[in-house]
C-alpha cells in the first residue's frame, strides 16, 4: 500500500486563495471588505472636500448652543434657553413615546382583528376584511391628514364644554374631553406622596420606584411558581391551579401601594378658556398615534391571520376532542404555536412603525425629525451633521428593537428534542 505523506495538508500556495475551497470564501470576504472600505473612504473624503469648498467643517459643537425654540410636548423639563442637544433628547423621547404606544395599541388591535377575520360570523369577518383592505392600501400620510382633519374640523372647541347645557359632553365617565386643539385626559394624583429623588432638573418619584420593585418581585415569583407547577406536572401528570396565586402576587402589592399612596385620577376641569388639572395632549400626538395604530394594525392583523392558518387544523380538532371550548383552544393551543410564524414579520412592522413616526412633521409633532432634523437643522445650517446624527439614532433604535424581538422569538420558537 502506497502512502502519500502530506497529501491532506499540502504546502500553501497563492493559487490556493482562489482554487481551494478552504481559503476562497476568506479571500472573497477580504476583497469585499476592502472594496467597501475604499468606497466609504472615497465618500467621506469627497464629502469633506465639498464642505471645505463651501467654507464648512464637520463639527457637532452646534449641539451645545442655545436652541431658542419651544417644544409643546415635553417628557422632561425644557425651555428655549436649553441647548440643541437637550432639544434633540426631547424629540427622541417624543419619538419613543409615540412608537411604544403605537406598537402596543397596533398589536392589540391587530390580534383582535386577525382573530375576528377567521370568525364563523359572516358579518364580523367581512367588516374586519374591509378594515384591513382599506387601511393597508391607502398611504399612511393620507390617514394622518384624514385624522388631523377630523380632529381640527369635527371636534368641538374647549369652550363648547362650558355651561349648564354644553354643546359637547365629555366621554368615558366625564374623564376625557376631545377638542379641536388638544385632548384633555385625567392626571394621576397622590394624597400621600413619598417624595422624589432629585436628578438635576428631573426627579424620580419614590412611588414609581416602589411600583417597579413590587412588579419585578411579583414577576420573579410568578416565574418560580410556573417552574414549580411544571415540576409537579412532570412528576404527577397533573398541573396544579396557580392562576389565583399569580393574580394575587401582582394585584395585592399593587393595590396596597395604590391605597398607601392614595393614588387617584384628577379629571380635567374647564377653567376659563382651557382645561386644567388634567393633562392636555396635543392633537398632533393623538393624530399621529391613532393613524400609526390603525395603519400598522391592519398589517399585523394579516400576520396574525396567516400565523393562525399555518397551524395544522388537526391541532384544533384535537383540542375540541378533549373538550376545550373555541376561546380556550385559540388561547392555549393555536396562538402559542402560531407565534413562531407571527413574530418574525411582526418585527418588521414594529420597525416600520418606528420609522414611520418621522411623518410627524406633517402634523407639527415635535419628534426627532421635527427637532434635530427640522428646527435645529434650519437654525444652525448643519445639514450633514444633523442628518448623520438622525440616521444613526434611527439605526440604533431599529437594531435595539430587532435584538429584543429576536430574543423573544428564540424563546417562543419550537424546541427540537
Amino acid at each position: 500500500m502506497v502512502t502519500y505523506t502530506g497529501a491532506d495538508n499540502p504546502p500553501f500556495r497563492l493559487s490556493m486563495l482562489i482554487y481551494d475551497r478552504r481559503y476562497r470564501s476568506l479571500t472573497l470576504q477580504a476583497i469585499v471588505f476592502i472594496l467597501v472600505m475604499l468606497a466609504a473612504s472615497w465618500l467621506i473624503d469627497n464629502t469633506l472636500r465639498n464642505l471645505s469648498a463651501m467654507g464648512k467643517t464637520l463639527s457637532f459643537d452646534f449641539l451645545f448652543r442655545r436652541a431658542g425654540y419651544d417644544i409643546p410636548q415635553q417628557l422632561i423639563p425644557y425651555n428655549s434657553d436649553d441647548t440643541h442637544l437637550r432639544a434633540t433628547v426631547i424629540g427622541l423621547l417624543n419619538t419613543l413615546l409615540v412608537s411604544i404606544l403605537g406598537c402596543i395599541a397596533a398589536t392589540i388591535l391587530g390580534v383582535i382583528v386577525g382573530v375576528l377575520r377567521l370568525s364563523s360570523n359572516w358579518l364580523i369577518a367581512r367588516l374586519m376584511t374591509i378594515y384591513v383592505e382599506v387601511f393597508r392600501n391607502i398611504p399612511l400620510l393620507l390617514w394622518i391628514l384624514v385624522c388631523l382633519a377630523i380632529f381640527t374640523e369635527v371636534m368641538p372647541p374647549p369652550n363648547a364644554y362650558r355651561g349648564e347645557n354644553p354643546a359637547a359632553e365629555m366621554i368615558l365617565f366625564d374623564m376625557i374631553a376631545p377638542t379641536n386643539r388638544y385632548t384633555a385626559i385625567p392626571s394621576i394624583g397622590m394624597t400621600n406622596p413619598p417624595g422624589t429623588i432629585s436628578l438635576g432638573r428631573e426627579g424620580i418619584s419614590w412611588a414609581l420606584i416602589a411600583y417597579v420593585v413590587v412588579i419585578a418581585a411579583a414577576w420573579i415569583g410568578w416565574r418560580l411558581l410556573r417552574r414549580r407547577a411544571q415540576r409537579v406536572q412532570d412528576q404527577t401528570g397533573k398541573r396544579p391551579r396557580t392562576w389565583w396565586i399569580s393574580l394575587a402576587m401582582f394585584a395585592v402589592p399593587v393595590l396596597f401601594l395604590t391605597w398607601y399612596f392614595g393614588l387617584h385620577l384628577i379629571p380635567p376641569v374647564l377653567r376659563g378658556f382651557n382645561f386644567a388639572d388634567g393633562i392636555n395632549l396635543d392633537n398632533a400626538f393623538v393624530v399621529l398615534w391613532l393613524a400609526l395604530t390603525l395603519y400598522t394594525g391592519a398589517f399585523i392583523a394579516e400576520i396574525v391571520r396567516a400565523g393562525i392558518l399555518a397551524v395544522s387544523r388537526g391541532q384544533t380538532e384535537a383540542a375540541f376532542a378533549l373538550g376545550l371550548r373555541p376561546r380556550r383552544t385559540m388561547s392555549l393551543v393555536v396562538l402559542p404555536q402560531a407565534l413562531r410564524v407571527i413574530v418574525p414579520p411582526l418585527i418588521s412592522q414594529y420597525l416600520n412603525l418606528t420609522k414611520n413616526s418621522s411623518l410627524a412633521i406633517a402634523v407639527g409633532y415635535m419628534d426627532l425629525r421635527g427637532t434635530l432634523g427640522g428646527t435645529t437643522l434650519n437654525q444652525t445650517g448643519r445639514e450633514m451633521e444633523a442628518m448623520v446624527l438622525m440616521m444613526g439614532i434611527y439605526l440604533a433604535l431599529s437594531l435595539i428593537i430587532s435584538a429584543g424581538m429576536n430574543i423573544f422569538n428564540s424563546r417562543v420558537k419550537l424546541k427540537e428534542r
